[in-house]
């Protein structure tokens, strides 16, 4: 079948359905498709610029009663080799961090039942006394679980971590957005509609946060396009996501056998995410799951913006994946995509462009 009428109505401005994105998913067409999704992304970003942001993710503990299937990082609480980062070991790394001009920290961990929800507070009271960075941390699932510990409405538990100097949420645990597959995967994760609530409550209270997708669990082309869907819908409501990220999942050191994903496969799904997401302004590529090339090729599939440099990162590299990108070397692949690089804070504002062949003066090579 044809998807032409479909990307017809799309570069028209027309939305498109779960049915045709289904249809799009079906196709191997998928430099068309790719086509349609670069115009899109050009409507949002006329400019030929590629921005980045230099953060660090920070997994402040390992222990987790959550059990997902496909984590291969996580521990039982109480396990031997389960750890919570002393506060001073957190505060180096975020010291290192702001020596290589970085500006975001992603702190993330697991669902601990161990830790007081007064453990987060203090922690991020204590950080924003001593650095002037953005916190973009703790997700959904964490949330859910201070929420459980505390007693505290989920709306109350946001309000607190803002006030005590959360800034935005990551798209974390969204998986697919579907329960079938979610309780294949993590029986003991919330919902969907969970999931959502948490983004929805957070812009509520003032935060924002992204929204993510992760492909590769055996899930069904309609339940891919349900994710979109409700991501969309959720948008439309609420608009608590400034960015979309998809990646594939990584089975390695896991308890899950997952598809076989092609970096074809993860173009074809960001083109499509592109084009049925049109009202999410930023697209992140996702070259710690896919590599440099694909990462760099994804900024002809709808992506704008290269992502983080992650300094460190340890749940994607205990599933197995090891591709180390460097600052130096995203200014090179934005570069050889025919894009200009930038640097970005965590709102999407541009803190500086770096012009011809310019280069960074602080390095840091990223140890995922």
């Amino acid at each position: 079948m044809s998807i032409d009428h479909i990307l017809d109505r799309a570069r028209r401005g027309e939305r498109i359905t779960v049915d045709d994105a289904i249809e799009l998913y079906k196709s191997d067409e998928v430099e068309k498709i790719g086509e349609v999704a670069n115009e899109k992304m050009l409507e949002w970003h006329p400019e030929p610029v590629t921005t980045f942001v230099i953060g660090r993710n920070i997994n402040y503990s390992n222990q987790c009663d959550t059990y997902c299937r496909f984590c291969a990082f996580y521990r039982a609480p109480n396990a031997e080799d389960g750890y919570v980062l002393d506060n001073e070991e957190i505060f180096k790394k975020i010291q290192e961090t702001k020596d290589v001009e970085g500006t975001e920290i992603l702190m993330q961990g697991g669902t601990n039942p161990n830790l007081s929800f007064d453990y987060y507070t203090n922690l991020l009271r204590e950080i924003k006394e001593r650095f002037d960075i953005t916190m973009h941390s703790f997700s959904p699932a964490e949330i859910y679980k201070m929420a459980e510990v505390s007693g505290k409405s989920l709306e109350q538990v946001l309000i607190e971590l803002k006030e005590a100097g959360l800034d935005s949420i990551p798209g974390g645990g969204a998986e697919i957005l579907d329960n079938r597959t979610r309780r294949r995967i993590s029986r003991l994760k919330g919902t969907w509609q969970e999931w959502i609530d948490c983004m929805k409550t957070a812009k509520k209270v003032g935060l924002h946060g992204t929204a993510t997708m992760v492909i590769g669990f055996g899930e069904t082309y309609e339940e891919r396009a349900l994710h979109l869907q409700r991501v969309r819908d959720a948008q439309d409501d609420a608009a608590p996501f400034l960015a979309f990220i998809s990646w594939k999942f990584q089975p390695d050191n896991t308890n899950m056998k997952g598809e076989h994903i092609t970096p074809r496969e993860y173009l074809k799904n960001l083109a499509i995410s592109r084009i049925f997401l049109d009202n999410i302004a930023n697209f992140q590529s996702s070259w710690v799951t896919m590599g440099a090339e694909t990462g760099k090729q994804s900024l002809h599939y709808g992506c704008n913006d290269f992502g983080s440099t992650m300094i460190e990162e340890n749940v994607v590299s205990s599933a197995g994946a090891t591709n180390k990108v460097d600052t130096k070397l995203i200014l090179r692949l934005i570069r050889e995509a025919g894009k200009t690089p930038a640097q970005r804070d965590t709102k999407y504002n541009t803190l500086r462009v770096f012009e011809g062949d310019e280069t960074v003066e602080n390095d840091f090579v990223m140890q995922n």
